[in-house]
């Protein structure tokens, strides 16, 4: 019974044949084997590997050994087995092995690589599932082993050598040594140099003389082997000059030279002579007569009565040439001088490799690089006719002749009726694949072998037809063009053998949106839904039972040019897109229109029109436009259309817009009060049907800049500016704005703020002075804007019901004399701003009351005074001051009142 055993990749299955040699089969493969008593022994397999057995659908069981990888473990061990072998029949199996496969094959792992490993069972063609993929890196090696180092000069005493660098095997280079024989020519040999250089220039050595060198890398894991031995000489001795040649005998029209041999040459070196001439009547440079190894020359074809001269030189060279040969291995065929030879009795049709080595005084020269010659052989004879192997495609065939195994190149010829035979092969293999074929034709084959001397006859020719196959490429469809939205295309196509069975049309704008369009046996078809002015392509390809055939050429067409398409985006905006100062715009007599640009289906836009109504403005080519003079609060229908060089679009869908109602007019502006500092305004309509809940008001007043600001905005009907300048002109207009919009600004209206008063004093003073008399004082003001200030002083005292006035005048202070003894006194001042453009007078409030009493001591005697230009009244009762007290408390409630009044 045959067992195969499968070897996966990276393993070893050893065999031990009957004759107790040992035979290694690299993984993967499946190896043969059989069974004595048809049973499966045992397979020695290494710790740690599991054998399973599994059907080979009746061809025998089939044993499959593997294991994963342990993470400590990078070596892989071999199987043995101990079955009989059958022979070299392997197969390959299914790995999933990832690269490098060829080296873990070999068994040579590539030092400091890094590698994965995977395995997995194959058996009749189905895979098992793989192990856990495992990475594992190589130990470094010491280099390997270098080149031979080179020549790079020489000279008598030296020789410059260089090498290059091994593969380091993952750990770098770190020196190399270099050793020699020291001339000896006695295998015994000693280091010259060690260091991390790739060349070294040896020194002191004798002319002449050879030197056989080799060289070793070294890195930190050892040391390599060393490369293989070179000799290398150094240069001879230059020869001394020659002597110049002697006339031996004279002719008419020849003479003869003879020369010596130089001295410095030994007797084994070989001396090339060459003999010059010149011509001193032609003034021409000395030319070689005569080149060779003789010591005499006899030159003839002089002219008569001429002088001439002649000069010798010698050339050393080899004095022994050595020729080798091979075929299997090296043996000499010629040693001597000469720098040619004849190789006869050679065997015909056979290869040779020549070398060869010159000797001298100073040694053997290396051999020459091998040369390759081949004998020649006679034309070959009449070759076998070609033969089919396989099945007969409809486009290719391969043919072979059984000339197989024989050294010499083969043409093979095609003839197709109607034509010139042609050579579709021409080399070594006995078998080609003859391609570019036709289906459903007839070819005739033959074929002729030839050699290095040439051609030999032609084989009989063999008839073989090619399988009928797809269409052949169809010819370009027509396209007509019926409008800028339908196509109508047509196509004729030529059968190939067989029936098509299907056409397929694609279509498209460009070669890369190509889609199919039409699949049928029908030969002609209409596309619509195309766009104006666009660019399209199409295709055809037709199909049979053998299968599809190559598309045709591609085609090109252009929809014409057409009406615009609708025009979208027609909408009303709240402002103008393109403004002009010159014709202001009113949301209840004008409507301002934009809307997108439709496609012009390939020409140019001229014009828009717009319907409104029974009426057409007509529009250049702009995406906005401005109606006007309509009527406010008025409902439109608007329509829209573009138009080209082709004719105009249709009309976009209606749209319905009102215009506003007017925008109110401007109410009449009115001072309500005056301050020195403050003007309040207010205003109304004339008309009160255009008061609305929502109207808005914007006050304006101009600024220093003669331009009108904003102060006020809202809806009230009444404002109070502030922080104004005393006795100032201010400008003012006002506006009104509802929904309908902004109104008109009203006039500009101008109101002047009046002049301030004189501050309210504090309460005076009143110191006593000698007698019944007192001096009565208070603060100043300073003039107020050029006015001049005065002051009033008034006294109330005794039964008086009201303050007198006692001083008018440009004084802060004022003596009282002729008061009366223990009487109550009140005294009150206020300013007085003369006005100097209107002589206008204007005062100020009252200070507080400053009170005193005039008290009577014994010692001073009464006396009756009487006040100067105020008479006194008598003294006030307490029911009567009381009662002075509540008026003038109410007074000044009422002042108080007034001035918050002009305030507001």
């Amino acid at each position: 019974q045959v067992i195969l055993v499968q070897v996966n990749p990276g393993e070893t299955f050893t065999i031990r044949t009957e004759d107790g040699a040992l035979q290694c089969i690299q993984g993967p493969a499946e190896v043969p084997m059989m069974s004595p008593n048809g049973s499966i022994p045992p397979i020695h397999v290494p710790p740690g590997y599991v054998s399973q057995v599994t059907g080979r659908n009746g061809s025998g069981p089939c044993v499959g050994v593997a294991k994963p990888l342990s993470h400590n473990e990078d070596v892989i061990s071999p199987l043995i087995g101990e079955y009989p072998f059958l022979g070299n029949t392997f197969t390959k199996c299914d790995s999933s092995m990832q690269q490098p496969n060829k080296q873990l094959n070999n068994r040579h792992k590539i030092p400091n690589g890094k590698y994965k490993v995977v395995y997995s069972t194959v058996c009749n063609s189905v895979k098992g599932p793989s192990s856990d993929a495992r990475a594992f890196t190589t130990h470094s090696d010491p280099p390997d082993n270098p080149l031979p180092p080179r020549l790079s000069h020489r000279t008598k005493s030296s020789l410059t050598l260089q090498w290059k660098p091994p593969a380091d095997n993952g750990s770098k280079i770190t020196n190399y040594v270099l050793e020699w024989d020291e001339g000896k020519k006695n295998s015994i040999f000693r280091e010259y140099y060690v260091g991390h250089q790739r060349h070294c220039k040896v020194m002191r050595l004798c002319p002449a003389v050879g030197y056989t060198f080799r060289v070793a890398a070294l890195n930190d894991i050892g040391t390599s082997g060393f490369s293989t031995e070179v000799l290398f000489y150094t240069t001879g001795s230059l020869p001394q000059t020659s002597l110049p040649p002697r006339l031996v005998q004279t002719g008419p029209s020849w003479v003869t030279l003879e020369w010596t041999r130089p001295n410095s040459c030994s007797t084994e070196e070989v001396v090339t002579y060459t003999l010059e001439m010149q011509d001193e009547t032609k003034g021409l440079d000395f030319q070689a007569v005569y080149s060779g190894l003789e010591l005499n020359r006899k030159v003839e074809s002089l002219r008569r009565n001429t002088q001439y001269k002649f000069r010798v030189s010698e050339i050393f060279e080899i004095f022994n040439s050595s020729v080798s040969f091979s075929e299997r291995q090296w043996a000499t065929l010629y040693r001597g001088p000469e720098r040619k030879h004849l190789c006869e009795d050679r065997k015909p049709a056979t290869s040779y490799s020549l070398r060869l080595s010159c000797v001298n005084v100073g040694g053997q020269s290396q051999c020459s690089d091998d040369l390759t010659v081949c004998t020649h052989i006679p034309p070959p004879g009449r070759c076998q006719p070609p033969s089919i192997v396989g099945n007969v495609k409809h486009r290719e065939m391969t043919l072979q002749w059984g000339e197989r195994g024989l050294r010499m190149c083969f043409g093979l010829e095609r003839m197709v009726e109607g034509s010139e035979p042609t050579e579709v092969y021409c080399g070594c293999k006995a078998e080609c694949t003859v391609g570019n074929l036709l289906p459903g034709t007839t070819y005739r084959f033959q074929v002729r072998a030839a050699n290095s001397a040439g051609y030999g006859p032609y084989s009989e020719s063999v008839e073989i037809s090619t399988a009928a196959g797809p269409p052949g490429q169809c010819s370009p469809p027509a396209i007509n063009v019926t409008s800028h939205t339908c196509a109508e295309v047509t196509w004729e196509v030529k059968s190939s053998g067989i029936d098509i069975s299907e056409y397929r049309l694609d279509w498209g704008r460009d070669l890369d949106s190509l889609e199919l369009v039409y699949s049928g046996t029908e030969t002609y078809f209409q596309i619509s839904n195309l766009e104006a002015s666009t660019d399209y392509c199409c295709r055809l390809q037709a199909v049979n039972q053998a299968g599809a055939g190559p598309y045709s050429d591609l085609v090109t067409c252009q929809s014409p040019a057409a009406a615009p398409d609708v025009v979208s985006g027609f909408r009303l905006v709240d402002h103008p897109l393109n403004p002009t100062e010159s014709e202001p715009f009113s949301h209840s007599t004008s409507l301002a229109l934009t809307w997108d640009e439709p496609h012009c289906n390939g020409a140019e836009m001229t014009s828009y029109s717009i319907s409104v109504g029974d009426s057409i403005i007509t529009t250049g080519n702009v995406t906005c436009h401005i109606i006007r003079d309509l009527l406010p609060d008025s409902e439109y229908s608007l329509q829209i259309r573009a138009e080209n060089e082709m004719g105009p679009g249709p009309f976009s869908q209606t749209l319905t817009v009102r215009t506003r109602p007017l925008p109110p007019s401007p109410p009449r502006l009115e001072c309500a009060a005056v301050g020195p500092q403050s003007l309040k305004l207010r205003w109304g309509f004339s008309s009160r049907s255009q008061l609305t809940e929502d109207t808005t008001y914007v006050l304006q007043m101009e600024d220093r800049n003669q331009r009108f600001v904003v102060v006020y905005r809202g809806p009230s009907h009444t404002f109070k500016l502030q922080r104004l300048s005393e006795s100032s002109r201010y400008r003012f207009r006002i506006q009104a704005v509802s929904e309908a919009g902004e109104g008109p600004f009203s006039e500009t209206y101008t109101f002047c703020t009046t002049k301030s008063l004189p501050q309210t004093l504090k309460a005076p003073r009143v110191v006593q002075l000698e007698g019944n008399a007192r001096e009565v004082t208070w603060e100043s003001i300073p003039p107020m804007r050029g006015d001049r200030i005065s002051y009033v002083l008034q006294v109330l005292g005794g039964r008086e019901a009201d303050y007198k006035q006692v001083y008018k005048g440009d004084e802060t202070s004022f003596q009282l004399s002729g008061l009366q003894w223990n009487t109550d006194y009140r005294v009150r001042v206020f300013a007085c701003r003369r006005c100097a453009d209107t002589l206008q007078e204007l005062c100020g409030s009252f200070s507080p009351s400053a009170h005193f009493n005039l008290r009577r001591s014994d010692a001073t005697l009464a006396v009756e005074a009487d006040v100067t230009r105020v008479p006194m009244g008598s003294t006030l009762t307490d029911e009567q001051f009381a009662g002075l007290m509540v008026f003038g408390v109410a007074s000044l409630s009422v002042l108080m009142a007034f001035l918050l009044q002009l305030l507001i």
